[in-house]
């Protein structure tokens, strides 16, 4: 009996056509380049924290499953975060997986009632990304030309859509803004009304002057609805890929069973205790950073052909040039690598996000930038 040929293209078919028309995540080739496009913390180690943190990963049992170290790493996270009593933690292989199992938990299959999940634009693209793949509805709500929340078009979005899942990044990206806390309290009150979630990304909070934790703890009742997201990324942990997600203890009991089993391997663990463990030399990064970032914005401001350039609470600053892909391939054509946001948003028209990085690097960017407008 001839077994029929099989064709690769009618195997494709059974991939979701929604799925075969996007465009995958691609990361710039970098090498030989100075990268300055993805808001990494330029820092390294120590040589004897590098030291010490080989020989402890050498120590872990790479042949056993993750285990009771989880709850050791939960336990320093709550500790650095500064829980609120009766919440609890789940974590996530990057804040982009929490991103996915806060979307999947919402999603309403077989009901035939799509949930819909709401944020400002322009924001982070991963929330359109897990609305689209985990069978949402999106409503990206526009900013103000200036990048604040145009609050009452977001109060009107929540009344008309009512969101399962509204989130505030906190602050943004790639605007790098920090929003009027009562605006956002307004927001996350008239979400509450609703019946719906919040989820405060915090990626950026180690560069930031205030955080929603505050909030939750001082008025519990009023946040009850409300996700903390966090992410070891921006704290100097890019390659160890841990986010954790804070709430009411029954809240992110139900989050947690849509996780993966052992989604936090014994390596990212251990080095996330270990970082955990060294905060301080952290927070003297994060603290050069911010003085890095003030020097870096006066002089953008001072440069001829950057038409703006807006204040920042992360570890990146936007601009707006005359022509954003000119300078872009210029600064690359330099080996300086920065983001051209320019096709993501009709607000981002001309607009670079540089990433905020030591002195020397910040002067090399500059160098670049300047050569290229």
């Amino acid at each position: 009996m001839t077994t029929p040929a099989s064709s690769p293209l009618q195997a494709l078919a059974r991939i979701r056509p929604d799925v075969r028309a996007m465009h995958s995540y691609v990361v710039q080739p970098s090498t030989g380049m100075l990268k300055m496009d993805a808001m990494e913390n330029p820092f390294r180690l120590p040589a004897h924290l590098q030291a010490a943190l080989g020989q402890r990963l050498g120590s872990v049992a790479l042949n056993r499953y993750p285990g009771d170290r989880i709850a050791d790493l939960k336990a320093a996270l709550a500790q650095y975060a500064g829980m609120p009593e009766g919440y609890g933690i789940v974590l996530g292989n990057g804040s982009d997986e929490l991103i996915t199992l806060l979307a999947l938990a919402c999603a309403q299959p077989g009901t035939g009632q799509r949930a819909t999940m709401l944020a400002p634009m322009p924001g982070f693209v991963m929330y359109p990304l897990s609305a689209q793949l985990q069978g949402l509805d999106f409503v990206g709500v526009p900013l103000t030309p200036d990048f604040e929340l145009d609050e009452p078009a977001m109060l009107a979005a929540i009344e008309q859509h009512r969101p399962a899942i509204t989130y505030i990044a906190y602050p943004n990206n790639p605007t790098a803004t920090l929003w009027d806390e009562g605006a956002v309290q307004r927001i996350v009150d008239a979400a509450g009304a609703q019946g719906g979630i919040v989820v405060m990304d915090e990626a950026y909070q180690p560069f930031a002057s205030r955080t929603w934790i505050d909030r939750m703890r001082a008025e519990p009742a009023r946040n009850a609805h409300v996700l903390l997201m966090r992410t070891l990324s921006k704290f100097g942990l890019a390659g160890v890929r841990l986010g954790y997600l804070i709430g009411p203890s029954a809240f992110v009991s139900e989050i947690d069973k849509v996780r993966p089993p052992y989604n936090v391997s014994v390596l990212n663990c251990e080095a996330a205790l270990f970082a955990l463990e060294h905060s301080e030399v952290f927070a003297a990064q994060a603290a050069e950073i911010r003085v890095e970032r003030t020097t870096l914005i006066a002089a953008l401001r001072q440069m001829p052909g950057v038409e703006k350039c807006w204040d920042s609470e992360a570890n990146m600053v936007l601009i707006r040039v005359a022509d954003s892909a000119k300078a872009y391939e210029g600064m690359k054509n330099r080996k300086v690598l920065v983001k051209n946001v320019s096709t993501m948003h009709p607000l981002l028209a001309n607009c670079l996000r540089l990433t905020v990085g030591n002195a020397e690097d910040n002067a090399q960017m500059l160098a670049a930038l300047q050569a290229s407008l």
